[in-house]
Formats: C-alpha cells, sequence, structure tokens
C-alpha cells in the first residue's frame, strides 16, 4: 500500500478521528496517517511525553490534533478526554481503540500469571474499549454514525507454546465484542471491525526486538520474510476508518505478512 498517499489523498477529509494508544507505535503512525489524509485527531495517551512528541509531528506537517492524557482503564479519565475532545471539535466519526500492553516478562501462562497481573493486563487491553466505547458511541450516533476500529491479535487467533494468556485472553474477547457492537448498531450507520496484527516493529516489541536470532526466526517464519511496520497497521485502519469500507463491518482484518497460513 505504501504510495497510496499522494494518489488517494483526503480519504478521511472531513472526519473525526479518536485514537487511543497515540503516543507511539501503532497508534502515533495512525494519528500521522489519518492527518494526512484530512482526519482532525483526538490524541489519548498515558504517556504525556510520547503524546506531546505525536502532537508535535502531526501538527508540523500540517495536521489538526488535539492530545488528551488518559489512562483507558480509569472511567473518569476515559469520560473526560472524550468529552473534552468532543468540545474541542464538536463531531466523532473514527474510534480506533489501539491501546494495549504486551508483558511477556508478567504475563505467563494460567498457573503462573499472578491474579493482579491478570486483571490489570485485562483492564488495559479490554476493559478499556468498553469504557471508550461507553462514551464514544453515543456521540457516534450524534455524528450520523462512524466506525469503530479494535485492535486484536493472531494471539487471538492461534496459540503459542510460549504463553502470554492474559492478552491472549482480552484479544480473544475483543472478537466477541466487536462482532456484538457490529450487529448492535449498524442501523445508526456505525461499523465495527477488528484488525489483527503480527508481529510490529514497535516499542512494545523492543526487547524482542534487539535479538538478532529472535527476528531472524521471526522472518524465517512469515511468508513475506520480514517484520511488520506501523504503517502497515495504520493502512489497514485508515480503509476500516473510509468510507471505501462503507459495507463491511463485523468483519476480521489479518494483517500479519501471511503468518497464520503458514
Amino acid at each position: 500500500m505504501p504510495g497510496n498517499d499522494q494518489t488517494r489523498p483526503g480519504r478521511l477529509e472531513g472526519k473525526v478521528a479518536l485514537i487511543t494508544g497515540a503516543g507511539m507505535g501503532q497508534g502515533r503512525e495512525a494519528c500521522r496517517l489519518f492527518a494526512e489524509h484530512g482526519a482532525r485527531i483526538v490524541a489519548l495517551d498515558i504517556a504525556d511525553e510520547a503524546l506531546t512528541e505525536t502532537i508535535a509531528i502531526v501538527q508540523a506537517a500540517g495536521g489538526e490534533i488535539a492530545g488528551f492524557h488518559a489512562d483507558v482503564s480509569d472511567e473518569g479519565q476515559v469520560k473526560q478526554a472524550v468529552e473534552d475532545g468532543w468540545s474541542r471539535f464538536g463531531a466523532l466519526h473514527v474510534v480506533y481503540n489501539n491501546a494495549g500492553v504486551l508483558w511477556r516478562d508478567r504475563d505467563f501462562s494460567v498457573v503462573d500469571t499472578p491474579r493482579e497481573m491478570w486483571d490489570r493486563v485485562l483492564a488495559i487491553n479490554l476493559t478499556s474499549v468498553f469504557l471508550v466505547l461507553k462514551y464514544c458511541v453515543p456521540k457516534l450516533i450524534a455524528s450520523g454514525g462512524g466506525a469503530i476500529i479494535n485492535v486484536g491479535s493472531i494471539s487471538a487467533l492461534v496459540g503459542f507454546e510460549r504463553p502470554q494468556d492474559a492478552y491472549t485472553s482480552a484479544k480473544g474477547a475483543i472478537i466477541a465484542l466487536t462482532k456484538s457492537l457490529a450487529v448492535q448498531y449498524g442501523k445508526y450507520g456505525i461499523r465495527a471491525n477488528v484488525i489483527h496484527p503480527g508481529i510490529i516493529d514497535t516499542p512494545m516489541q523492543a526487547q524482542e526486538m534487539a535479538k538478532p536470532d529472535w527476528v531472524e526466526a521471526v522472518k524465517q517464519a512469515i511468508p513475506l520474510r520480514r517484520v511488520g511496520q506501523p504503517r502497515d497497521i495504520a493502512y489497514a485502519a485508515l480503509y476500516l476508518a473510509s468510507d471505501e469500507a462503507s459495507w463491511v463491518t463485523g468483519a476480521e482484518l489479518l494483517v500479519d505478512g501471511g503468518f497464520i497460513a503458514t
């Protein structure tokens, strides 16, 4: 898809998009790409310094963005950020639930994962989606409809010998929630879809990406023979956010270089 920016500009012209986990990785890239295509961005993140950097990048490229501090697992902070974004732009057309954590050093099998870690991982990866949509769906309806994009994972589709059972459970639940949303809110012109990323070179994967042997093994397991980049996922989200996907809802979009196909 690279190069489409020039051949198909303005795919989100006139839309307002709320993006969680906007401070780095896939969230930052989505902010950048959505703004390139005309969207005004409501950016949420718990990391203020990273969020400030994202805002600066988007503004330097001529985009319009408003950033708000929010722990997406905290209902009060989520509600306030959504209301602040609404006050700033007066509309909402796209909700991209990108925020999440992948803690390989703390999230193990059901036998080995402490209860408090299970609860925290689900709070950030699953409950956050519930909280964001609790306050965003009425805004989407008031704006005449729009798109919900939730981030799943290939971990929700297959098992791995190296378990991260809290993460896997949260991502699996997102599939069911998304399909329910698609059925409930289709009559309001709201579409809900899931993106399942494969291995993506983001700060979330920094520890693993620093291991050359691990990276090479991953590449060999992927038919396209490379690790994914944040923009690979951002382009998938751009499609689902745009009117080009106006008849796509309740769907799962696998963006993994062919890993699951092997």
